[in-house]
């Protein structure tokens, strides 16, 4: 009866058990970290701001309306009568007040901040790029970490092998105790190196979780990448695709757009400012007032000194615009660099993947030897530890070329501007 209990409760959670373990892909992970990641979210609120700024200036087109009421009681001294007499009045009214030509205030204003929010627009774009960039990093440096625990537990189970010969050889009198003592610290310099391996990938899931925009990240099976060892693209249409697409060069020229109406705005504090006001509304003695008051009239304002405040706002304005000019420049300094970083690691990482390739089957093929002829009792402890350490060490630089390439493909896209 226990057995065929047994037998069931199999069956009916086997498959839960083969499907328990969830595969994560790095379109997964992108889609992920652009729907929830703060930084995302902060950029885009920015967004918002920028859009209300822009409303914000526009406010000078239209009409100002208030409504006021006032309640004054006191003493006056009337000037016709010569004498002093107790005053009171009640006020309401509606005041209307339209600018009728500020000779460019408001439309520069408007032109700056409408370049400022689409500035703000790019830097959601460069977050976005940014992120997709971390997040396919720290996939493939998670990937590279996995495979670097697995090199490394195959080198500890090769010198567990070994550390068994090494006794059994002292036990029948064949090698010396000095044989078992080198091969014992080796299996423990391996193990060593495999508590670095698995915590490095420990880092590695914190570090993808992270860029994904979660706290943690259940453990899960990576999926390879499909994107094929290729060749290294072209490096001028590199250059020009970066030029003609960067999302912060975009931003800068949104920048220097705004600087420049900012600066205009500036100037526009020299000239003079028309302006018309209405009102209506009732005025008494007596609460509620009932006499019907109105007035309508033209303000002509004509700046003549500030206390040097306006020709301190356009020193200000051609500064900021300067300074946006020469980061546009230093930018495309940077951009060019990027470029020219990213082709490079990809030619050197491609040109290391084949090199690497050949050394791994030339350092198993002499691990295998080595292994061989210590076990038939020729070869010597020295000889079967440098085999294993060369072989793990061109395991490790395979795993870093094929997983360098990814990333400088990555960074290749990330300095062209493409998410």
């Amino acid at each position: 009866m226990k057995v065929y209990l047994l037998l069931l409760l199999t069956i009916l959670f086997l498959p839960h058990a083969l499907y328990a373990a969830n595969i994560l892909t790095l379109d997964d992970a992108l889609e992920t970290a652009l729907k929830n990641h703060p930084q995302l979210m902060e950029a885009r609120e920015y967004l918002h701001g920028a859009e209300a700024r822009t409303l914000q200036a526009k406010a000078s087109y239209y009409p100002q309306v208030s409504i006021a009421a006032d309640w004054n009681k006191g003493r006056t001294f009337l000037t016709p009568t010569e004498s002093i007499k107790s005053t009171k009045v009640h006020s309401e009214a509606v005041y209307l007040k339209q600018t009728i030509y500020d000779f460019g205030r408001t439309a520069n204003a408007v032109e700056a901040a409408h370049e400022a929010d689409i500035a703000a627009s790019e830097t959601v774009a460069v977050t976005r790029q940014d992120l997709a960039f971390r997040v396919r990093s720290a996939y493939y440096l998670l990937l590279a970490a996995e495979k670097q625990v697995v090199a490394v537990k195959e080198t500890v189970e090769a010198r567990e092998a070994v550390f068994r010969q090494a006794q059994e050889f002292f036990s029948q009198g064949i090698r010396a105790k000095v044989e078992v003592t080198r091969a014992e610290a080796n299996l423990y310099a391996a193990r060593t190196a495999l508590i670095r391996a698995e915590n490095n990938r420990d880092i590695a899931w914190v570090e993808l979780s992270n860029s994904i925009g979660i706290p943690s990240l259940n453990k899960c099976i990576l999926a390879e990448p499909s994107t094929a060892i290729g060749a290294v693209p072209d490096r001028a249409f590199a250059q020009n695709e970066a030029l003609n697409n960067r999302a912060e060069l975009k931003r800068q020229t949104a920048l220097k757009n705004s600087a420049a109406a900012s600066l205009k705005a500036a100037k526009s504090g020299y000239l003079p400012l028309l302006t018309g006001t209405a009102s209506a509304g009732y005025a008494d003695r007596d609460f509620p007032p009932g006499g019907n008051v109105w007035a309508i009239g033209l303000n002509l304002t004509i700046p003549i000194f500030s206390g040097f405040s306006t020709v301190a706002q356009t020193k200000e304005a051609v500064a900021a615009l300067r300074g946006v000019e020469a980061q546009h420049n230093n930018l495309k300094l940077q951009i060019a660099k990027d470029v020219e970083t990213a082709w490079f690691s990809i030619r050197e990482a491609t040109a290391r993947i084949s090199s690497t390739e050949k050394e791994v089957i030339a350092a198993r093929e002499n691990r295998s030897l080595a292994m061989g002829r210590y076990q038939e009792g020729i070869g010597n402890i020295i000889e079967v530890t440098d085999a294993q350490s060369q072989s793990l060490d061109a395991d490790t630089s395979k795993i870093q070329a094929i997983y360098d390439y990814h990333i400088a493909v990555a960074r290749l896209h990330r300095a062209i501007g493409k998410e």
